[in-house]
């Protein structure tokens, strides 16, 4: 006996195998809201979006596109991310939010996409999540400003309707991203803001606008001609023209299905003109079938004609908005490219051509279209540049790092007053090298390096760029102030001052003595021989940069400066172990990185030899009958004769103090029994 077909039954089944699939649904969300946070990008995710290293900066972004502006270190733009949520606002078969982070660089071109949000029911379908993140990354390297989209990857097998919403949307806020930093044009025009509107708001508004021609007046224009139409008030013509690119005036038009394929498949350079009409005449005539050319239609800007073609040209059959007039035909184009400027009137003709004894008699139907500013953006600020937002962040650390340079340069000048002060040029020196290390080292990451001098050789070989150095403000005074101080006073302005690695060693050895470690002696002869290391060392690195750039940062690594100093010896443990061998050095040798191995001392030491003073004060005694400042020097400068290398003195005034002190000074301490004996 057949069971009778119950269709409450077959619902009710439905509904039980839905419920039972929905644990399979694959979900990569923070949960589902109605209006849910877009996904945020975090540096690393952007450097490998863009495929550069780290260090990079994200700016965020709220006009004209919301999203993240991404530079590299020196500040070059490298171009912008956007979240498809917040840009495309794509809802997936599911019906709800799919967010993609999508990075276009400065070429127009996507660099990367990654799915971030989904709740597609890919499982269910025999699909993995993999291969929706697969399809998503396949977007990588396609040109926005191709007119060709054909080199997307292909929509996966039944999962058509998903993989079709993702790639509208990527290419959206591709597209979006692409034309945000444009001050005029496209980039003006307003992406984002949808209101839903009927017809009659749309014209109110100015989003569509029209012209036509009666029959009476066809007929007055073509009265020569063999057979004049019929004068009636019927439209001959009534042409009816709309921008798409913005959404309330797109989206209404079209659906939002419609409109996010045709922006998805629309160049960076090009803009969708919507052309409806009615009456007689046909805005597209026939003739385009054989040409690709709509030769009726012309799209006119400042006397320039811009040829409408069929490439991209799509036939709509049905409007989605309310209200709309019944159109005879409707179409879609692409217009733009060579000057064209969306934002500014413009003018589209239809032009009706017939045959008269006199000629050929042509009427004209024109529409004069001017975006409102209603759909434009306000023309953004002067974008201000990295550098200059560089400074302005860090104005505190320039006046702190200011008042420093202006101290150390009373020290050097007034130094002859300093070191007949023992007590005072000690407190001087001891404090001076504490905040080079705590505030300039550990605490606002100022530490020089060879690194920067090798960057700044190439910079001058490859095309030289101020930009590229003001990035980092406090760096670049540094620089400045010992460019300075190379031709008042020599390599010793930076490297016995302002380099936190040097004070570093020098506090250390300080301390070391104190607690009566033993100082080795190193004889001259073996002394002046290891100074070839750190000069074989810079040139070495200088050498390798001209061929690879990131084999002279390995080899850089020789510099201690970024585990002690920018890291703070969080580091893996060979290079902690780097820099603790050569501190225990510096406890028995004192500078004794600074004294072999340092490349960047090296480096300063060339261009020292410019040097057009000479502050340090030597009488004919020193090196003949006095060697008391020859052990007591801080790095081993003065010779066994008495004579100051300059290469080598890191401008410690050590040597003057004991110049200028009449119960060290031999030579002051016999004048002084002389003038005793005498009086």
């Amino acid at each position: 006996m057949k069971s009778a077909f119950h269709p409450h039954r077959l619902a009710a089944m439905a509904v039980l195998a839905f419920l039972c699939a929905l644990p399979a649904v694959a979900e990569t969300r923070i949960g589902f809201e109605s209006d849910i946070a877009p996904a945020v990008p975090d540096a690393p995710l952007a450097a490998e979006m863009f495929d550069v290293p780290l260090p990079v900066s994200l700016v965020r972004t709220e006009s004209p596109v919301p999203g993240w502006q991404v530079s590299a270190r020196d500040g070059t733009l490298l171009g912008r991310i956007g979240s498809s949520w917040e840009i495309a606002r794509s809802v997936g078969y599911s019906g709800r939010p799919i967010d993609m982070l999508v990075a276009v660089d400065t070429e127009a071109r996507i660099t990367a996409a990654r799915l971030m949000q989904q709740s597609e029911p890919i499982l269910t379908l025999g699909l993995t999540e993999d291969d929706i993140i697969g399809f998503v990354q396949g977007f990588e390297g396609i040109d926005l400003r191709a007119p060709d989209k054909s080199d997307t990857p292909r929509f996966i097998s039944r999962a058509t309707v998903s993989t079709a919403v993702i790639r509208d949307a990527i290419l959206r806020t591709g597209r979006t991203l692409a034309l945000a930093d444009g001050g005029t044009g496209s980039g003006r025009i307003d992406r984002l803001t949808f209101a839903p509107q009927d017809w009659d708001a749309l014209v109110r508004i100015g989003g569509v606008q029209s012209g036509s021609m009666t029959m009476a007046q066809a007929a007055e224009v073509f009265a020569e001609t063999a057979n004049p139409p019929t004068p009636s008030e019927a439209y001959f013509l009534d042409l009816n023209v709309a921008l798409l690119d913005p959404p309330e005036i797109g989206r209404n038009l079209l659906g939002e299905r419609v409109y996010s394929g045709v922006m998805g498949d629309l160049p960076a350079d090009r803009v969708a003109l919507f052309v409806a009409s009615r009456g007689l005449y046909s805005h597209r005539g026939l003739g385009w079938r054989n040409t690709g050319v709509f030769d009726r239609l012309s799209v006119i800007q400042n006397a320039n004609r811009y040829p409408v073609t069929d490439q991209g040209y799509l036939r709509i059959d049905d409007l989605a908005i309310k209200g709309a007039p019944d159109f005879k035909e409707r179409s879609i184009f692409r217009i733009g490219g060579n000057g064209f400027d969306p934002a500014a009137p413009f003018r589209i003709e239809v032009s009706a051509t017939r045959d008269a004894a006199i000629g050929p008699v042509t009427a004209t139907i024109g529409v004069d279209y001017a975006l409102p500013e209603h759909f434009l953006l306000p023309p953004p600020p002067r974008q201000i540049p990295l550098w200059e937002e560089m400074w302005q962040r860090k104005r505190t650390a320039i006046v702190a790092l200011g008042i420093m340079l202006t101290v150390l340069t009373g020290i050097l000048l007034f130094q002859d007053s300093i070191t007949r002060r023992p007590l005072l040029w000690r407190r001087l020196r001891l404090g001076f090298l504490t905040v080079t290390l705590v505030w300039l080292g550990w605490g606002v990451n100022a530490q020089l390096s060879v690194v920067q001098v090798v960057a700044f050789v190439q910079s001058l070989l490859s095309g030289f760029r101020w930009e590229t150095f003001l990035v980092e403000p406090l760096i670049f005074m540094l620089w400045s102030f010992v460019a300075l101080g190379l031709l008042f006073w020599g390599r010793g302005v930076f490297c016995g001052w302002l380099c936190p690695f040097g004070a570093l060693q020098e506090l250390t050895n300080q301390a070391a003595q104190r607690l009566g470690v033993k100082q080795i002696a190193v004889p001259f002869g073996l002394h002046q021989r290891l100074w070839v290391i750190k000069y074989t060392l810079f040139i070495a690195i200088l050498a390798i940069s001209f061929y690879s750039m990131k084999d002279a940062l390995i080899l850089a690594e020789a510099e201690p400066f970024k585990t002690a100093i920018s890291l703070r010896m969080v580091r893996a443990w060979p290079f902690v172990a780097f820099v603790l061998v050569i501190l225990i050095a510096g406890l028995f040798i004192e500078r004794f990185y600074c004294r072999y191995i340092c490349p960047l001392g090296a480096a300063l030491a060339i261009p020292a030899k410019l040097k057009i003073f000479d502050w340090l004060r030597r009488r004919p005694q020193c090196g003949r009958e006095c060697r008391v400042c020859e052990p007591k020097c801080t790095v081993g400068a003065i010779d066994p004769l008495g004579r100051i290398n300059p290469n080598e003195c890191v401008l410690c005034l050590r040597c003057q103090v004991i110049y200028n002190d009449p119960t060290t000074c031999p030579t002051l301490k016999r004048r002084a029994r002389a003038q005793k004996a005498t009086s």
